[in-house]
């Protein structure tokens, strides 16, 4: 229970100033945190709560979203677009479906996923980029993510306000690990192989 409790720094996104020191810590709380000087007991270096296992979270180099990979339970692993202050569900829920209870869980005030896969298709999120390079035109201004046992890797096509839509990319059988960008915004990923492997046409 975790995600839910404000009062402890796990299953949270958290955001410090790394650049002040403040009551003792090698860092300072943003004044325009969501919870900075609250008085019930949250902590003021979250930035958003409810998640389970945040598996690499990036910001989008053209404007600035965070996306996040949350590695699910039992059932679904899900794809969040983080912001200030919201509340993603864990344990209330596991992507769009209740977990605690098993039904009619009371969803008021939470953020469902972006996109969501069940374990027919992986079983463990890596979250990756939103493409901003110029190599691969196919996959501009999409989301690249993965599935670390399963070796699929997916293009997600978002539009506020409108389902996301996915496309599955060629199939590996590496379990993939992490994502990167160059300088060039071009984007790479590594797996248990010890190799680095880039994305091209």
């Amino acid at each position: 229970n975790n995600g839910q409790s404000r009062t402890t720094l796990l299953g949270k996104i958290l955001r410090i100033d790394i650049n002040s020191t403040e009551d003792g810590n090698q860092y300072a709380i943003p004044d325009d945190n969501p919870f900075a000087g609250a008085t019930d007991g949250s902590r003021g270096e979250i930035f958003a709560y409810g998640l389970r296992n945040p598996w690499r979270f990036s910001f989008d180099s053209e404007n600035g979203r965070i996306w996040t990979a949350d590695v699910g339970q039992d059932a679904i692993e899900e794809i969040d677009i983080i912001e200030k202050g919201k509340n993603y569900g864990w344990a209330i829920m596991e992507g769009e479906n209740c977990f605690k209870p098993a039904n009619g869980c009371d969803t008021t005030g939470l953020t469902l996923p972006v996109f969501q896969y069940t374990h027919a298709d992986g079983q463990s999120v890596t979250g990756g980029y939103v493409y901003r390079g110029e190599k691969v035109p196919s996959l501009k201004g999409k989301y690249i993510f993965a599935d670390f046992l399963s070796g699929r890797i997916w293009a997600l096509t978002y539009a506020e306000g409108q389902p996301a839509s996915v496309e599955q990319l060629p199939k590996t059988e590496l379990s993939i690990s992490s994502f990167g960008v160059d300088a060039r915004n071009e984007l790479y990923f590594t797996a248990f192989d010890g190799r680095i492997y880039r994305f091209k046409e």
